[in-house]
Parts: C-alpha cells; sequence; structure tokens
C-alpha cells in the first residue's frame, strides 16, 4: 500500500521580505549619509535621524497599544540602543566625512563576521575554523581599502579605521537585541532602542539645532527619510526577521549591501570607490564567502551534528522554558 506524502508547509516569505526591506533600505542609508554630511555634523545628524526615527516609531507604540516591553527585555534593549543606535551611528556619520559611501559600505560589512565572533563569545554558539579563517581575509580586505585611500592623507585612514569601529558596534548591538526579542515585540525593542540612542546623542542638540538653521532643505529632508525609512522602518523589519532567525545567518543578507551602495552612489552621487579599494571590498565578501561555506550542518559542543535552525529551535525552545 502506497501513502501520499503529506504536502510541504508553505514557504514563509515574510522574514526574507522583512530582511530584503532592511538590507535595500540600509543601503540608500549610507547615499543619504553622504549627502547630508556636508551639512550636518557627526552628532547632530545622528540626533537628527534619531528623533525622527523616535517620533514615528513612538507613534506607531500608541497606536498598536503595545506599551512597555517585558523587564527581562531591557538590558538587550539598552545595549542595542547606546551601540547601535547611538555609537554606530555617530562614528559612521563621521566616517563618511572621511571616504566615501561605497567604501564606507565596504568596510562596515566586516559587521556579520563580528555578529558570529561575538555570537561565539557572548551567546555560547559554535566557531568553526572557516569562521575564523573569514574573518582574516575580510580584515585584509579592510587593510587593503585604508592603504587604497593613503595618498589622500591619514584623514582617510581615520575614516577607514571609524568604518571599523562603526561595523563593530553595530555587531555588538545586534548581539545584544537578540534576546531581547524573546520577550518583546520588534515594535517595541526598536522603538525603545531608538529613544535610548536618542537620549544619548541629546549632547549633541545645540550643534543639531544651529546647524539646522543654515542647512539646505535637501540635507533636512535627507536627515528625515533617514529616521523614518532606514531607521524607523529598517530597524524594525530587521528586528522582525531577527526574531524569526539567527544572527548569524541573518547577517549575511547584509553582504549586498556595498554593491547597492557603489550602484547608488554612482547614480546619485556620481562617485565610486578607487579600483584598490574595490579590490579590499571584495577581499571582504570574499571573507565572508569562505565564513559561510559548509555551513548546512555544524557541531554543538557536545560533539553531536545538529542543523543550524534544529540548534536554533532548541535553543529558543530551551530559553522559553526557562523564562517559564
Amino acid at each position: 500500500m502506497t501513502t501520499t506524502p503529506a504536502p510541504a508547509a508553505p514557504r514563509d516569505w515574510r522574514t526574507p521580505a522583512a530582511a530584503c526591506t532592511s538590507v535595500l533600505l540600509w543601503a540608500s542609508a549610507f547615499v543619504s549619509i553622504r549627502s547630508a554630511g556636508d551639512a550636518y555634523s557627526p552628532g547632530a545628524l545622528a540626533l537628527g535621524r534619531l528623533l525622527a526615527g523616535g517620533l514615528a516609531l513612538g507613534t506607531l507604540l500608541v497606536l498598536r497599544r503595545e506599551g512597555l516591553p517585558p523587564r527581562a527585555a531591557w538590558p538587550g534593549i539598552l545595549w542595542s540602543g547606546l551601540l547601535w543606535f547611538g555609537l554606530y551611528m555617530v562614528v559612521l556619520n563621521w566616517g563618511e566625512r572621511e571616504v566615501d559611501a561605497g567604501t564606507a559600505a565596504m568596510v562596515v560589512n566586516i559587521g556579520p563576521l563580528l555578529i558570529a565572533l561575538l555570537g561565539a563569545r557572548v551567546l555560547g554558539e559554535v566557531l568553526p575554523g572557516r569562521l575564523v579563517a573569514g574573518m582574516a581575509v575580510s580584515f585584509a580586505g579592510a587593510v587593503v581599502v585604508g592603504l587604497s585611500l593613503s595618498g589622500h592623507g591619514g584623514a582617510s585612514g581615520l575614516g577607514v579605521a571609524l568604518c571599523v569601529l562603526a561595523a563593530a558596534a553595530y555587531a555588538a548591538g545586534v548581539v545584544a537585541q537578540k534576546p531581547a526579542l524573546r520577550h518583546g515585540s520588534a515594535l517595541q525593542v526598536t522603538a525603545f532602542g531608538c529613544l535610548i540612542g536618542a537620549a544619548a546623542c541629546l549632547p549633541f542638540a545645540g550643534t543639531l539645532v544651529s546647524e539646522a538653521a543654515e542647512a539646505p532643505l535637501s540635507a533636512t529632508l535627507n536627515m528625515v527619510y533617514l529616521g523614518l525609512f532606514p531607521t524607523a522602518l529598517a530597524f524594525t523589519t530587521w528586528a522582525y526577521a531577527l526574531a524569526r532567525t539567527t544572527a548569524g545567518r541573518l547577517g549575511a543578507t547584509t553582504y549586498a549591501v556595498p554593491a547597492l551602495v557603489v550602484v547608488m552612489s554612482w547614480l546619485l552621487l556620481d562617485e565610486v570607490p578607487a579600483p584598490l579599494a574595490v579590490g579590499g571590498g571584495l577581499l571582504c565578501l570574499a571573507g565572508v564567502a569562505v565564513s559561510r561555506s559548509g555551513e548546512q550542518t555544524g557541531r554543538t559542543r557536545g560533539g553531536r551534528a545538529q542543523p543550524v535552525e534544529g540548534r536554533r529551535d532548541d535553543t529558543e525552545r530551551q530559553a522559553g522554558e526557562r523564562s517559564r
């Protein structure tokens, strides 16, 4: 007697769609930061962006009546707000005053590798040898990008260093945010993280007011765009996707950002990274490819092979049992 196999469950398109939305909007952010950076200093631009994003997210929170997140979510919200919404945005704005948008995106793209490293250190995830090799290749790519800019003075090298710091802040923020999403919704975690980042940037309020009075309308509109779309919308769709997959796998979706930024900056800003900088960026991506190869299964610390998704499901189920 033959049995009819059960129909396959329909694939959930919402998570990849949310991730793609974040990637596209974050790519546009590099271009908008570069455009607004002539009129707004790094701290003022970050504060204006976060205030616009916080206002939009706060309004949505009130309309949806979600209220405050549970107490268990606050440590992750606090750290992601300080590191990702606060430090990352200020340092990235500063870095993009020194290097072009495409180069900045390439260097910041080492962030996914740092996410995996921090996940192994902080969350106890397995750190395979391929990941270590990939990190070495990607950091070599960042060095090549720096060398390609060395002929333009020390400020360019400073720009690369700032973008590396931005990548580290971004990675730490993602790792901090992941546990918070087990307790709070994507909107709650994003909204309060954005508000914490805005509070951390309040020392730049005076500068923001004085610069806004003299800035051209196009720069101010770019700042508002950064708050509403690459911040309010893109960070929420990212949190939605992050709650449904691992940080490392979701981080892989951001590997498309540098290519999108180069195209956007060429079309909108008429700037393309130097050939050696492109080569360094490709080295960063090659390191990512090395780190991601052979990742369908892995070994737990107990030595038992298990699918990546299976490990994630087990970990989250155990966390839920402990929280009860």
